[in-house]
C-alpha cells in the first residue's frame, strides 16, 4: 500500500462510466418496470453505491475512505441500445477516488446484468473508464472523446 500520510487533505473527485447494451426487446422491460427482479434501475444504483463505499476490500491495496458522496446514475439510450451508468465519486483526503468510481460503476453494470439475464444472456458491459478526476497533486483529468 502506497504511504499517504505525508500528503495532504484535499477535496477529490472522480466521474467513470461504463455501457450495458442490450436488446431493444430487453430495455423495454428495464424502462416499463416489469423485469421479474424488480426495479432495475434502483437495485443499480444501490449496488454502485454500496460498491464504492467497498473498493478497499475488493481491490487490493486500495486505501479505506471516507467518501463524503456517491452519485450513481443509470439512464437509458435508445441508440446504443441500453443502458448507461455514471458514478461520481467525492472524498476530502489523501489520495483520489478513480477506483472507487470505477467500481461503482462496474458493479452497477454487472447488477443491471443480473437483474434481466434471463431475457437476455447476450447483453454486453463495455467501454467502462474514468471520464474525469480533479484534486490531489497530479490535478485534473478529462478523457478525450
Amino acid at each position: 500500500m502506497v504511504d499517504v500520510s505525508g500528503k495532504p487533505k484535499t477535496e477529490r473527485q472522480a466521474v467513470a462510466e461504463g455501457f450495458v447494451r442490450m436488446l431493444p426487446a430487453t430495455l423495454d422491460i428495464v424502462r416499463s418496470g416489469n423485469a421479474k427482479k424488480g426495479d432495475v434501475f434502483a437495485a443499480a444504483r444501490i449496488a454502485g453505491i454500496m460498491a464504492a463505499k467497498h473498493t478497499h476490500d475488493l481491490i487490493p491495496l486500495c486505501h479505506p475512505l471516507a467518501i463524503s458522496q456517491i452519485e450513481v446514475d443509470a439512464v437509458p439510450d435508445a441508440a446504443l441500445p441500453g443502458i448507461k451508468v455514471t458514478a461520481r465519486v467525492k472524498v476530502a483526503g489523501q489520495t483520489g477516488v478513480e477506483m472507487e468510481a470505477l467500481t461503482a460503476v462496474s458493479i452497477a453494470c454487472l447488477t443491471i446484468y443480473d437483474m434481466v439475464k434471463a431475457v437476455d444472456r447476450g447483453m454486453r458491459i463495455v467501454d467502462i473508464r474514468l471520464i474525469e478526476k480533479a484534486g490531489g497533486r497530479s490535478g485534473h483529468y478529462r478523457a478525450k472523446e
